[in-house]
């Protein structure tokens, strides 16, 4: 019997079959898979009960089980969304046309608020993460640790009074209550980071002839930015459940301040309209949040 397979120099075998991905690069296709099959599950179960309880929301308003006045129906929360990015008349039959609400469309007000939250949120970033690397790291965490606990303790609504007292009812004060909000998580989150360097690692770089700088930046850092993150996360999450508190007085424009005004006046499909875009926004600041920290830190949980 003769061998009839020729070697074409193609990468053909008997019988001019191409090769079938072998190894590595197969596991990894089926792990790619595995991965996008999991992730249109989830989506797929958000989306299912997203739906559900639109459904429950609709029929418990539908059959009034509850007033209006405390919760509205999803298609006058809709309307109370429409008109708040919208010109319309201020009143029916009325040829006074407004602009949204309070003169700022919907969108504006959360565009101030985010500002509000992003310069916030940024001063805890830039206080907090030296702060915690000098309280790891030396002997200002024994010093400076109760006064850091004490701050993360009180609820931010505390501050409101005085901040107000000190800065006005400016933005500057709204500033302020975002950065207390969010400045403790990010510090604590460092030092807990800084705690957690390995020593041996350290001690292999000082051996090698490293600086302090040299260690902090090549070891502390990398070490510690995995925690620095987290803590970016919760803070951020402190500073959305604040803003509302931040701008009760003279918060407008500003989604907090909206959906506080608007609750003044028993406008509860407004009130409604602004928590859920208040819950959206938040939702989409964290995602965004989670692929930053795994483009920054992509060997988290990996052995």
């Amino acid at each position: 019997m003769t061998d009839t397979s020729v070697d074409t120099g193609a990468g053909t075998t008997a019988g001019g079959r191409a090769p079938q991905p072998t190894g590595g690069n197969g596991a990894a296709a089926l792990e790619r898979r595995a991965k996008r099959a999991q992730r249109l599950r989830r989506l797929g179960l958000h989306t299912a009960s997203l739906v559900g309880l639109i459904l429950v929301w609709w029929l418990v308003t539908r059959l009034e089980l509850v007033r209006p006045l405390y919760l509205p129906s999803p298609g006058a929360v809709w309307d109370a969304f429409v008109t708040a990015n919208t010109d319309h008349p201020v009143s029916e039959g009325s040829d006074r046309i407004v602009r949204g609400e309070q003169n700022y469309y919907l969108w504006e007000h959360l565009v101030a608020s985010l500002q509000r939250i992003a310069i916030g949120v940024a001063a805890g970033v830039v206080v907090g993460v030296p702060l915690g690397l000098l309280m790891g790291t030396t002997w200002l965490g024994v010093l400076l640790e109760p006064y850091l606990n004490f701050v993360r303790s009180l609820p931010p609504l505390a501050y409101v009074g005085l901040l107000i007292a000190w800065f006005g009812i400016g933005d500057t004060s709204k500033i302020w209550l975002l950065f207390l909000a969010a400045f403790p998580p990010i510090a604590v989150a460092t030092i807990s980071g800084v705690k957690g360097v390995r020593e041996d690692q350290v001690n292999a770089v000082l051996t090698l002839g490293a600086s302090r700088r040299q260690t902090l930046t090549t070891v502390v850092l990398p070490s510690t930015l995995p925690e620095v993150l987290t803590g970016l996360r919760v803070g951020v999450g402190f500073a959305w459940t604040t803003v509302v508190a931040a701008e009760i007085d003279n918060g407008i424009p500003g989604i907090g301040g909206l959906a506080y005004l608007a609750g003044g006046q028993l406008r509860t499909d407004l009130v409604i309209a602004c928590i859920i875009v208040i819950g959206f926004a938040a939702i989409a600041l964290d995602l965004g949040l989670k692929y930053l920290e795994r483009a920054l830190v992509p060997w988290r949980g990996k052995a």
